[in-house]
Formats: structure tokens, sequence, C-alpha cells
């Protein structure tokens, strides 16, 4: 006798269908993440089968599975079940440790999972739903060549396109939703708004009055392009890393990988991808740079694997990398190294570094969270950075007035004494900032919030007046 359409079951595939990610590239991510001395462990388990590999994963990662982006239109699918009163399964071929939390999230559910033994997917998870609802006694969601096997056994197939056109392979089977991410997707994975830091490295053209020769703009443009192609590639590591932190911070979440509109493995790929670009356009400069590039290449990398979850090391990190892109400026242009600018910078970009925690502490404290998750950092050392903050913005003066007052001035400026009214200028910038800041009203990477402040391109402008006056 066959079932009536109101008991035959909804079955849901999770990677790429519930879930708009997958768990086990996420979970992997992870292990990397909070332990990169792990790493190894990875080869033994895949040499046991993917299902070891799985299990392995799942009893030392939580992939974040409360807030991991589950896919609207297969939730409507479940909704619609639910008031037809036909049961839903989760089948799966990750682990049942994450699907569980996954069925209780989404109101309940059944679950076949995968264990130490049996990968639950293709052939294996066709056979266990027709032993459990017969042939053709069950309604299929699905998003890979994987599922192939699974629909040929389903009543309905019902697909989640993704631009491989897996829906005309299927005899009878119905997209539910085109999903494919978009080049929008792509270009915001890259961040070219973070581009801005980048223009640090024209600092050492304006600080050694070169902004007049055409081969120092162009030298100065060429390593502005080569900085930005490997920034971009570090960024998408970072985000793969910071997925599950990322999901829970209210600008971050946004972002295409923490959204799943990119996929993990792309993400990598085109990681790989902006290095190679980057060092070949590196090579058009003279060849220190290249190396420059790739310590700042190394350093980043160090950050988002350890560093950043180190307290205080962190800060001093991220001083470091900005500090490297004045360094790369002088290094492009072949200038004579600058100890004055390098002290400048180092003392300023740790001030922004401070403040960039401060920022991230103080919106989590207005919102009522709780200690931000891999940072090290509790809510109440807010207490004791946002003074670390000011006395290294304080510093960052202090070598502009020891500056002014060596004899280097004399070889530059022809009325140094007008170059004092920089200090003032440069305290009331920063402490403005400062201020802002505790007031939970800026932006969560304080060089961005500089670049597009309207007062502090007011602060530039009176800068660079007291320049030429001073010239």
């Amino acid at each position: 006798m066959n079932a009536s359409p109101s008991s035959i079951p909804l079955v849901v595939d999770v990677d790429g269908t519930l879930v708009r990610g997958d768990l086990l590239h996420e979970a992997t991510l992870q292990l990397l993440a909070t332990n990169p001395l792990q790493a190894w462990r990875i080869i033994p388990w895949l040499a046991r089968g993917k299902a070891a590999l799985k299990e392995e994963l799942s009893a030392r990662i939580d992939p974040g599975l409360d807030l991991v982006p589950l896919r609207q239109e297969v939730l409507d699918r479940v909704e619609e079940a639910r008031q037809e009163g036909r049961p839903v399964v989760l089948a799966s071929a990750s682990p049942r440790r994450w699907i569980e939390p996954l069925a209780q999230r989404i109101g309940g559910a059944d679950v076949m999972a995968s264990d130490e033994s049996t990968n639950l997917a293709g052939e294996a998870k066709r056979s266990a739903l027709v032993k459990r609802f017969g042939e053709g006694g069950f309604d299929y969601i699905g998003d890979s060549p994987a599922d192939i096997p699974v629909w040929s056994s389903a009543r309905r197939k019902l697909v989640i396109g993704n631009g491989r056109g897996i829906e005309n392979k299927v005899d009878g089977a119905m997209a539910i939703v085109q999903d494919r991410p978009s080049s929008k997707h792509y270009l915001r994975a890259l961040r070219p708004h973070q581009w801005a830091k980048n223009l640090l490295l024209f600092l050492p053209l304006v600080a050694g009055h070169e902004f007049f020769d055409p081969k120092a703009i162009l030298a100065s443009l060429i390593a502005f392009i080569a900085f930005s192609v490997v920034a971009s590639s570090a960024y998408i590591i970072n985000d793969l890393l910071d997925l599950p932190s990322d999901r829970d911070h209210p600008e971050k979440c946004n972002r295409p990988f923490a959204t799943g509109a990119v996929s993990p493995l792309r993400g990598i790929g085109m990681s790989i991808c902006l290095i190679g670009i980057g060092v070949l356009i590196s090579l058009l400069l003279p060849q220190p740079f290249t190396a420059v590039l790739g310590i700042y290449l190394a350093l980043t990398l160090g950050y988002s694997f350890v560093l950043k979850r180190q307290v205080m090391i962190d800060i001093i990190a991220l001083g470091g990398l900005y500090t490297i892109r004045v360094f790369a400026g002088v290094v492009a242009l072949e200038q004579t190294q600058s100890t004055w600018l390098f002290m400048f910078s180092l003392f300023l970009f740790l001030s922004l570094a401070a403040i960039k925690r401060c920022t991230e502490l103080v919106a989590r404290r207005e919102a009522g969270k709780a200690n931000p998750p891999g940072r090290g950092y509790r809510i109440e050392d807010i207490h004791a950075l946002f003074p670390l903050a000011a006395a290294a913005g304080y510093g960052a003066v202090l070598v502009v007035a020891l500056y002014l007052s060596s004899p280097d001035i004399m070889v530059l400026y022809s009325y140094p004494e007008r170059m004092w009214l920089i200090c003032p200028i440069l305290l009331y910038w920063v402490s403005r900032i400062i201020v802002i800041a505790s007031r939970n009203e800026l932006h969560h990477d304080p060089l961005i919030f500089a670049l597009t402040d309207k007062v502090s391109w007011m602060v530039v402008g009176l800068a660079g007046l007291v320049i030429l006056v001073a010239i």
C-alpha cells in the first residue's frame, strides 16, 4: 500500500543545502585557526577514510553551529512540510555531533548522519534512505553531484541550483533556488576599501619631497598595487579563519565568507592566485621591495594564525604591519632610511592598533555581549587599553617634536620653526579619535575611519598647509 502524501518525509541534505557552506571545510579551517600545530594530524585521519576525518574533527571542533548561515529557501520548505504534518529528516555526510544541534535549531528534525565507519554520502545515503523509507518513499533536497544517486530513489527531486546544471542531469528535478556567487561577492571578499591603508606607501614620497618626480610617483603607485593585491590575499585567509567570530560581529557578519556567499575552497584559490600576482608586480621594483612584501605577507599570516590571539602581541603586530607599509614605500623609492619616520610610524600605528581593540571591546560592552571569542581580551581591559592608546599616540607627537629639534629639519625646510604647528594639530587628532572610540562611534578599523572622516581630512589639510609654509 502506498504511503499518503502527508506521511512522506522531507529529507534535507545539510552541507551546501540547509547550510550555505560546508561544515567539514569550516571545521578544518577552525582547527588551523585554533591549533595550527595540530594541523598535521589531518593527514593520518584522512588516511583512515573521510568518515574518520569527520569524526575526529567533530570531537575537537565546534564550527559555530548556532551562527552558521542557513538557507532561507530550504527553511521555508521545512516549515511547509511541518504544516502539512510531514516528518522532516536531516540526512548528512557530516557527523551526528554537528547535525543534531542544527536539527534543534530548525525546530526539531530526525537525524541521519555519518559515523566513524560510514560516510553517509552518495550511494551510502541512498541505500540508508531506501532501507528506511522505501523506493520513492521520500522527497529529497540536495545540491551536489554526490546527491544524484539519492535523487534517483526519491519521489520529488528538489535541487539547490549553483551554476553547475545539476538539475539538468536528474530526470524530473526542480531547482528551488539558483544560488551562485556574483562578481560583487568576489569583489567584496577582496575588501577593496582596506586598500586605503596602503596609501601609507606614499608617505615617504611626501616626506622626502618627491611628489613632483614622475618616476617616484610611478614607483609608489606600483608598490601600492602590489601591496593591495597581497593584502587582499591575506584578508581572505584571515576571514576564513575568523568565520565564527565574524558571524558574531554586527558588521563583519555580512562579509561574503561569513554569509556563505563565497565558499572557503574558492577563497583559498583566490588567495593563492593573488599572492602570485602581487609577487609578479613587485618584480617591477627594486629587489629589496619583493623581500619586504614577503615579510609583510609572512607577518600577516602569522597574525591570522597565531598572533591575533595573544594579548598585546596582536597590537604590536598590527602596529608593525602598518609600519612595514611605510618602510616598503622607502624601499620602493630607494630612499635613505629615516629613523624619525619609522619611530613616528611605530608609535602612531601602535596607538591606532590599541584603539582598534578598544573599539571592539566597547561595542561588545554596549551590546551586552561577553568577552570576544578567540582574542584573549576581556571587556574590563578597556581601562588599560585606552591609556595605552593615548600614551602611544602622544609618543608619536613627541617623536615629531624631537625631530623638529634636530639638525635634520634644517635640510628640508627654510622656516623650520613654523613646523611646530604640526604638534598641536596631531595632539588634537589623537585625542579626538580616542574620545570618539570611547563613545562607541568609531569604525571598527580606526585607520579606515581616519580616511573617511571629514575632520581628519581637515587635519591633513592643515598639516599640509603648515608644511608648505615651512618650505
